[in-house]
């Protein structure tokens, strides 16, 4: 692979807005993984996100390189349904959304039903709980590529983008799933947060039948303002703890 392109002007420009997009657009993975991972046993969650970095980069890159292939056959109709057509992409996010509706209602239903002792799900196998994380990293990863696809064009940047990102957001996931842990209302915001995110891949899955999309900035948007506004209100309880004497 000719990585000549990686140095001009116009490639570094497309490299670093890229990897910045890559990230903001792997918020969703990361809190979903950080969530997962969190049920697992300490001894186990370094290795999990280990996996979780190299089958990401490895998914990503197999895509990029797959690109010719992607866009030939990525809108190919697949089958129909009542005369409704549908594609790679659109089954791709259609199977993805409800997968990712599933588990998030079933996260709610186990944090809001069972103590606080029983509430992490340490039953879950490991084997299991890295299934999940790869199929839905899988699916997380169309989005990635079709934005690395139409902001860079070449091959080598796109590449380079989505290894950088994917080690920025493998560094961040440890203090982002402690902090969520730490704080339960964090944790439902993230749940309710990844609710509206399966909901969007499923709304976009159905796409023949609507012709309409839903901008990922408002759901980006919405997530930010209710953080902010929870942040707040931890900063104000804490003002309100009694001191200790």
């Amino acid at each position: 692979m000719d990585m000549g392109p990686l140095f001009t002007t116009d490639s570094l420009i497309s490299l670093l807005t890229l990897t910045l997009l890559e990230i903001v657009l792997g918020i969703d993975n990361v809190i979903f993984v950080s969530i997962l991972i969190g049920g697992l046993e300490k001894k186990q969650q370094l290795t999990a996100r280990r996996i979780w970095i190299i089958a990401g980069i490895i998914v990503r890159t197999g895509l990029l390189l797959l690109i010719g292939w992607l866009v030939s056959s990525g809108n190919r109709a697949l089958f129909s349904v009542f005369g409704y057509s549908f594609n790679l992409r659109n089954t791709i996010m259609f199977a993805g959304g409800l997968f990712l509706l599933y588990k998030t209602v079933r996260e709610i239903h186990a944090k809001l039903e069972t103590d606080e002792h029983t509430e992490i799900r340490r039953s879950g196998s490991f084997a299991a709980a890295i299934g999940q994380i790869i199929i839905i990293d899988m699916v997380f990863s169309f989005d990635s590529i079709v934005t690395a696809v139409g902001l860079a064009r070449h091959v080598p940047v796109m590449i380079t983008a989505v290894i950088i990102a994917m080690f920025i957001m493998f560094f961040f996931s440890q203090k982002i799933a402690n902090f969520i842990q730490k704080h339960p209302t964090l944790k439902m915001l993230a749940l309710s947060f990844l609710l509206m995110v399966g909901f969007s891949l499923f709304f976009e899955g159905l796409e023949p039948i609507h012709h309409t999309h839903i901008d990922k900035g408002y759901i980006y948007f919405a997530m930010a303002f209710s953080f902010g506004v929870e942040m707040l209100n931890l900063w104000v309880r804490k003002k309100q703890k009694p001191v200790a004497k």
